[in-house]
């Protein structure tokens, strides 16, 4: 990548970056419109029990979830063999089919189909344009390369999503559909202007990238990832009624909270990119004190109108910051199958988010309130913080183990 001019080198991360916008769109735009998409979809439920369609209208965003989690390993094996950049454009062209579809499927069946099948590139795409912009960078940008790809995801949070949800209840939820898959029509365009070619990895294979499976550190970190992160989304799914119920704020307050989440996600995304390149270790078991620290004086202040948006910003920093590493880490543990390793993070990531958004509707539905949640994604950050704690010292372990093992042969 050394022939790339600063101008290049610029214009490709923005082109990789731009397709995470595109993703953080299509992820999060259908918190804001469920009541819309509801009462279009499911009208005769909508007009029976408004709440009850609303929560049926929530399968949308359970079964991109789902589809995240079955393609993210399943895209990352079968593209194994193609070029980087070959992969980004099959994978984008599957984001604007799928966006497509779930404008203008008829049936709500047909728009679960559709989200499905949007999501099932998600988790492959970070991948692949994480570890180009990796390359683009320079040796030992692996954090800052995810953080590239993941800064995209962060800025859609802060100005993307509350753009388009507010031309989703102007125009139609249907036409905000329409127009995030005219941003991924823009970035397939930018990445093949601009992204370089990046071979495909000599030893590249489906079985070598499923061959990751094998190794327990994998199961390890995609366990400390699903339960680790599971506290921001069951903080993050109730957001709306924490503001209007908790805080008293209006409803049009929500689209500010919201930016506030995502204003620092964008800062913790920036940090944890570069402290992973310098400590990855360290930034883990920092990270995780941090995050649990932040979920706990959400909790505590989330009554007062400045106490919430201070703390929405808190989780989304803390949050954040260890998204870079853990994704560094999964690399790390399969250099051989790095496709897959960034994969599992995103798959990770999803089953946290529908771990952490069941967990929060177990305790308010059970009456313990809509400020319970924070206290689960305690407990969950302290069950990814034991998690990550445990890798580390199996890996030192094993390392131990290794140096004793080629000790005597040395001394003889």
């Amino acid at each position: 990548m050394s022939s790339l001019t600063p101008a290049q080198r610029r214009s490709a991360l923005l082109a990789l970056a731009l397709g995470g916008f595109a993703i953080g769109l299509t992820e999060f735009v259908a918190m804001g419109l469920l009541p819309g998409i509801a009462r279009d979809l499911l009208p005769q439920l909508y007009a029976q029990s408004t709440s009850q369609a609303v929560a049926r209208g929530g399968w949308m965003i359970t079964t991109y979830a789902l589809g995240v989690v079955v393609g993210a390993p399943a895209a990352a094996a079968l593209t194994a063999r193609l070029p980087r950049k070959t992969m980004l454009i099959t994978l984008l062209a599957i984001f604007i089919a799928g966006t497509v579809a779930s404008a203008l499927a008829p049936a709500f069946g047909l728009v679960l189909v559709a989200r499905f099948v949007a999501a099932l590139p998600h988790g492959a795409y970070f991948g692949a344009a994480g570890l180009i912009a990796a390359s683009i960078m320079g040796p030992g940008s692996h954090g800052k390369g995810f953080a590239v790809a993941l800064g995209g995801l962060t800025v859609a949070n802060v100005v993307g999503v509350p753009a388009i949800t507010r031309l989703g209840q102007a125009a139609g939820w249907r036409v905000a559909y329409l127009a995030i898959a005219a941003v991924f029509v823009v970035t397939l365009l930018a990445v093949l202007a601009t992204v370089p070619k990046v071979d495909v990895h000599p030893n590249g294979s489906a079985r070598s990238e499923l061959r990751a499976f094998r190794a327990p550190q994998v199961w390890l970190a995609a366990a400390t990832a699903s339960l680790g992160f599971g506290g921001f989304f069951a903080i993050d799914s109730y957001i709306a009624p924490i503001t209007t119920h908790v805080a008293e704020l209006s409803a049009s307050t929500v689209p500010w909270v919201l930016v506030a989440v995502g204003l620092g996600m964008t800062v913790g995304n920036v940090a944890g990119g570069w402290a992973a390149d310098r400590d990855l270790r360290l930034t883990l078991m920092i990270g995780f004190p941090l995050f649990i620290a932040a979920m706990a004086i959400f909790a505590l202040v989330a009554h007062w109108p400045a106490g919430l948006f201070a703390g929405a910003f808190l989780v989304g920093a803390a949050c954040l910051i260890l998204g870079p590493p853990m994704q560094s880490r999964l690399i790390n543990i399969v250099p051989g199958a790095q496709m897959m390793g960034a994969a599992v993070t995103q798959s990770a990531m999803n089953i946290a988010n529908s771990l952490g958004a069941f967990l929060g509707g177990l305790v308010i539905a059970h009456g313990f309130g809509y400020v319970a949640p924070a206290w689960v994604g305690v407990g969950l950050g302290v069950i990814g913080l034991v998690l990550v704690s445990v890798s580390f010292a199996l890996e030192t372990a094993g390392k131990r183990g290794a140096a004793a093992v080629r000790e005597p042969a040395g001394v003889r």
